[in-house]
Order: structure tokens, then sequence, then C-alpha cells
């Protein structure tokens, strides 16, 4: 089918069990190419794609958005992991 497909996902990567080294990583996609992704760790946005690239630049102007990031490795990131961690550690 023709048209155009956009989509962004968000992940949750640690490999500790007290969740230290967690990082919260959203992407934006279009046509299935990555365009743009904020990283917690580095703390704002970095495009990958010419486009990607003008999109950072303003995004991260907005210090408000940035910080709303940030706070997902605690908000998103490590409340879900403290949820779902015991159980899936259980059955392994």
């Amino acid at each position: 089918a023709d048209g155009y497909y956009e989509y962004t996902m968000s992940e949750c990567v640690y490999s500790t069990s007290d969740y230290s080294d967690m990082v919260y990583l959203r992407s934006w996609s279009f046509n299935k190419v990555v365009e743009l992704q904020f990283n917690s760790t580095v703390g704002k946005f970095v495009g990958i794609t010419e486009d990607g690239v003008r999109q950072a630049e303003y995004f991260n102007k907005d210090q408000a958005t940035l910080q709303g990031l940030k706070a997902q490795v605690d908000t998103f990131c490590r409340h879900n992991a403290q949820i779902w961690d015991p159980a899936i550690r259980d059955k392994a």
C-alpha cells in the first residue's frame, strides 16, 4: 500500500538487578528509518538523519521536554521493572 509509516518506540535498557545502569531510549522513525533518538544518559536528542539533526536542534531547546524525558528512567523504566522483573526472574 502507498503511504507513509511513522512510529515511536520507547525502550528501557539495563543489565543489573539494582537498575543502576538503566537507560531510557525513545526513537522516532519514518518509513522504517530511525531519524531521531532521545537517550537519558546523553540527556538530549540526537539526530541520525539530516532531518533528524534539524529536529534534534529544535527539541533540545525545550528544557521542559528534556527534563520530562530524563525523568522517564524513574517514572517509566524503573517503576515497571520493579513490577515485572520479579515475575520474570522467578520463571528463569
